[in-house]
């Protein structure tokens, strides 16, 4: 992929964490694309209706991806994301099989935005880390669009 095309495809996911905040979630979203770049897979935050603190939208996604399509293919994919993936969404990625991650605002930069919200107290542990600890590559680009990204937390979290 290019830079051009990780910049699309993550302003992809900028639209869905809008239609996510819209809807009264948290201002996360996630977008799966297949090895060509085709969208397989769009996921917003699953905060409600039930007020899951699990239910970020990278974790959904993976879970949904890892049934859909396996780890095989999984690993030729790109999980395009808001926020850089925190630990438990890094680990479902990572156990999914995804292949590859390109985020938009680092989770150090979230914890800036967020505080210590009750809704989101931030870990501040880079994906890399997470990905670093496993027995098989996963490839991060990021942060990338950081203003962007930001934008959309702006008054979310009051």
């Amino acid at each position: 992929m290019s830079r051009s095309d990780d910049e699309t495809l993550l302003r992809r996911s900028f639209a869905v964490a809008r239609r996510a905040r819209a809807g009264g979630c948290h201002p996360f979203g996630a977008v799966l694309a297949g090895p060509d770049g085709t969208v397989l897979m769009e996921q917003g935050n699953g905060f409600l209706p039930d007020h899951d603190m699990t239910g970020h939208a990278e974790r959904i996604l993976a879970g949904r991806a890892s049934i859909e399509y396996g780890g095989k293919f999984l690993a030729d994919c790109t999980l395009y994301s808001s926020a850089e993936p925190c630990a438990m969404c890094a680990g479902a990625i990572y156990w999914s099989g995804i292949g590859r991650v390109v985020y938009g605002m680092s989770e150090h930069e979230l914890k800036s935005v967020t505080g210590n919200h009750e809704e989101n107290p931030t870990l501040d542990m880079p994906c890399r880390a997470v990905f670093a600890a496993g027995q098989r590559e996963v490839a991060v680009v990021g942060p990338l669009l950081v203003e962007e990204a930001r934008a959309l937390h702006e008054g979310a979290w009051i």
